[in-house]
């Protein structure tokens, strides 16, 4: 009789181990250890993603990362904070990133106390799946496939849109979406929730899986904090900016909901240099207390020298070769008068050949601008530029890879 009584005592307590074993995988990552396990950051110990970062490929992948992100840090990131910290004096909590694909990197950098973030582009959201499920050739792809996704914006501070598709569509991880993580992560957010929102043509979001109609624009809501604590949202939505598209929709309708905002745009294309982007462009100007581009951002001749004072750091060379005709006469004389810059962005990355225009909208009241402190004032605009016959192409060294079919876009 004992002998039966100790094996029922130990089978139940095997199965008992075995039902605790069962807990332990079938528990879910939480999406802010999936961001840091993508960005190759440890995530936390109790974590299900905790023993495979004793994989070789996760390991090479964090060691690659660390070096990559670290000398970013250093050679830019750093910089341009100090940059917005002596020239960004009274920042809006709204942070507008039209064109931007994923890049919450550098929205941050330049802005790091906006408390709303609304980034926007074509590329889809895409999925980060459950990654204690796939195999370890599985991990493996998803690793190498973002980092090879960000190759470009590591070197060069911008994406370029045909590598980041390939990239990000030929795994089991897609889109927008892990790149955020990454950033994120390693920005220092620790990310709270991660969910899909959907605006409706009248530019009202749907967050809880409701059918908002057609027309409909789609996204994804990310809420967050950072050292402080404080919850922030990011918001990236996939849309068509062209004027078309946001006709079609309720993109810049949500955007206005949300108040005057700061914005960015660098290594634009060019669109908003087009007619077909008026739409947009004019949002830009009408709901922008500030904007800090590149050359391919607003030409200056649709600001209205009215409202705007502008404040250029850098040098202006003009487009690289892969934009001929759009030299700007009225850039190249608002850069004469140029403060130095130390760090490097957009299509002319380098820094002794990169420009950053800091355009500060006045209050309506006629006083001096804020949101600057700056102190070197531009003339007025001219009109906008019309497409110039191309001037002699320039050296800018290594090209990104891709060789001479690849589309520039952030």
């Amino acid at each position: 009789m004992s002998i039966l009584r100790s094996l029922c005592i130990a089978s139940l307590a095997a199965i008992a181990m075995l039902g605790a074993v069962a807990g332990v995988h079938a528990q879910t990552a939480t999406v802010d250890d999936t961001a840091k396990f993508l960005a190759g950051m440890m995530p936390s110990a109790d974590s299900p993603l905790t023993p495979l970062t004793r994989e070789a490929a996760w390991q090479r992948h964090a060691k690659f990362f660390d070096t990559a992100f670290g000398q970013l840090e250093q050679r830019q990131i750093s910089r341009i904070r100090a940059w917005a910290d002596a020239n960004l004096a009274s920042p809006k909590p709204v942070m507008f990133y039209m064109f931007s694909g994923p890049d919450f990197l550098y929205a941050n950098a330049f802005h790091p106390r906006a408390s709303t973030y609304v980034l926007s582009a074509l590329e889809p959201v895409g999925v980060v799946p459950d990654l204690t499920r796939l195999s370890r050739g599985g991990i493996a792809s998803a690793l190498y496939n973002v980092e090879r996704s960000l190759g470009s914006i590591l070197s060069f501070s911008f994406f370029i849109t045909k590598d980041m598709k390939t990239d990000l569509q030929s795994g089991q991880i897609s889109g927008t979406l892990p790149i955020l993580y990454v950033f994120l992560a390693r920005s220092g957010m620790t990310v709270k929730s991660v969910g899909p929102v959907a605006l409706d043509d009248k530019g009202a979001a749907y967050v809880a899986g409701e059918t908002p109609g057609t027309n409909v624009v789609r996204g994804v809501r990310i809420i967050f904090s950072g050292s402080d604590g404080q919850d922030k949202t990011l918001y990236y939505f996939s849309t068509d900016l062209s004027n078309a598209g946001v006709k079609a929709s309720g993109f810049l309708k949500f955007c206005e909901t949300l108040g005057p905002g700061n914005s960015l745009i660098k290594s634009a294309s060019y669109l908003l240099h087009e007619g077909n982007f008026s739409t947009v462009r004019s949002f830009l100007l009408n709901n922008s207390a500030s904007i800090i581009q590149d050359d391919s951002g607003i030409p200056l001749g649709y600001f209205n020298a009215k409202k705007w004072r502008f404040f250029p750091f850098g040098r202006y060379l003009g487009p690289i070769d892969k934009f001929p005709g759009l030299y700007q006469p009225s850039y190249a004389e608002l850069f004469r008068r140029a403060q130095p810059v130390d760090f490097g962005i957009g299509y002319r990355w380098r820094t002794h050949e990169t420009n950053v225009l800091l355009s500060v909208k006045s209050p309506d009241d006629g006083s001096a601008g804020t949101g600057a402190s700056a102190s070197a004032e531009a003339p007025n605009p001219p009109p906008p530029p019309r497409r110039q016959k191309p001037r002699p192409p320039v050296d800018i060294g290594p090209q990104p890879r891709g060789g001479g079919d690849f589309f520039f876009w952030r």
